[in-house]
């Protein structure tokens, strides 16, 4: 065990934190909020979801596990800092790679643990999600409210193009793709359609969903025009999901205005919704703690069917602001009845607020990527989405 440095995390409102420093050395700051996943913190750790923000587990012990490269959803640690209760000094796992101290060292991010992480989350709960920061080297408490209070926050600021790639990329990797090439969920004799999917901050584990439910996929950046991406001859479009408040991301919600008029069958994760109501003229607002964790209530408004989903968004649509002569609410959650989904009445659209792709998380909505295929494979809106 390495021999680890106090830390503080300080809250915008004054509060204090004092524990144990593990992973990298520093100052660093971000949104605090809480995840309530039990398992799953690497991937929770590198889905650019969280860019800006320092992820409090409430699960009590972390690490057990170890990390694998495997379980990666981007190519590096996205979140600002990580808060546990309490490390385990062992890791068992024979995928494993690193130990979840040694990950955040190599990726230059600070943990804290030690920490009374039920008192954190029950505050976080309580007043909403705030700034903050950790430090292992600047100790006053006065000063580091301070930069928890200077801190740029999340709200109109575009985290996207921090997480977008750079360049069009081809991904053909379906699971476990590593041992035994692309594997597909569809039978052998059925067409493979071409989609492209606008990269916000999109999870691999998405990427690989999409090639089981049948589909080759590209990837284009978030700055992708409408006609660039017309030129590629999609047969359908995916928006993905991303970090932060979606109003600032007004490239995307441009370029998909403008394909919803060339009425190619679309979907969305997560922001992608939240762009995709931007682009129908709904507005959006942000949530006084957000919605992130594996057990999120959803009921389908089209079977009645409760899903347990996984979840990861601190903003959400405005279902006032719905225009409903063209757009229906397919999904609620059944914690506070915000929008977890919608479906445009007229054109092969749909969207979802939450993780269809399970990892981490419950099964219990992988059917929205075949709901995908049958909607890309008649080019017409599903009468309900199942």
């Amino acid at each position: 065990m390495k021999q680890n440095k106090i830390a503080k995390l300080a809250l915008e409102d004054g509060t204090i934190y004092t524990g144990t420093s593990f992973g990298a050395s520093g100052t660093t700051d971000g949104e605090a909020v809480f995840n309530t996943s039990l398992m799953g913190y690497q991937e929770i750790m590198t889905d650019p979801s969280y860019r800006g923000q320092i992820v409090t587990m409430t699960y009590p012990l972390i690490g057990n596990y170890g990390t694998s490269q495997e379980d990666v959803e981007s190519p590096q640690i996205q979140v600002s800092g990580f808060v546990i209760k309490e490390l385990s000094l062992q890791h068992s796992n024979f995928r494993a790679d690193q130990s979840i101290q040694d990950y955040l060292q190599s990726n230059n991010i600070i943990g804290l643990c030690d920490i009374d992480t039920r008192a954190l989350t029950r505050k976080l709960r309580v007043d909403g999600a705030m700034k903050s920061v950790i430090s292992t080297e600047i100790l006053d408490d006065a000063e580091l409210v301070k930069l928890a209070r200077q801190s740029q926050g999340l709200v109109g600021r575009d985290l996207v193009c921090e997480v977008t790639g750079n360049k069009p990329v081809k991904w053909d990797k379906g699971f476990h793709s590593k041992f035994s090439g692309p594997i597909t969920n569809q039978a052998d004799n059925a067409k493979r359609y071409h989609i492209v999917a606008i990269d916000c901050g999109m999870k691999q584990n998405i990427a690989r969903n999409l090639v089981e439910a049948g589909f080759d996929v590209t990837i284009v950046p978030a700055q992708t025009t409408a006609d660039e991406i017309l030129k590629l001859n999609p047969d359908g479009i995916f928006v993905s999901n991303g970090p932060g408040d979606p109003e600032p991301i007004t490239y995307t919600v441009e370029t998909i205005k403008q394909l919803i008029e060339k009425e190619i069958p679309t979907f969305g994760i997560c922001l992608g919704l939240q762009l995709i109501s931007l682009a129908l003229g709904a507005k959006t607002y942000k949530l006084k703690f957000g919605h992130r964790g594996g057990n999120q209530p959803v009921k389908n408004l089209d079977t009645d069917r409760v899903e347990i989903t996984s979840q990861n968004h601190g903003f959400a649509v405005d279902m006032d602001s719905i225009n409903q002569d063209d757009v229906r609410v397919s999904h609620i959650n059944l914690n506070d009845n915000t929008v977890e989904g919608i479906a445009h009445k007229k054109l092969p659209l749909f969207a979802v607020q939450y993780h269809p792709e399970a990892s981490p998380g419950p099964h219990d909505a992988n059917y929205l990527f075949h709901s995908f295929y049958k909607m890309v494979d008649s080019g017409k809106q599903l009468e309900a989405i199942c």
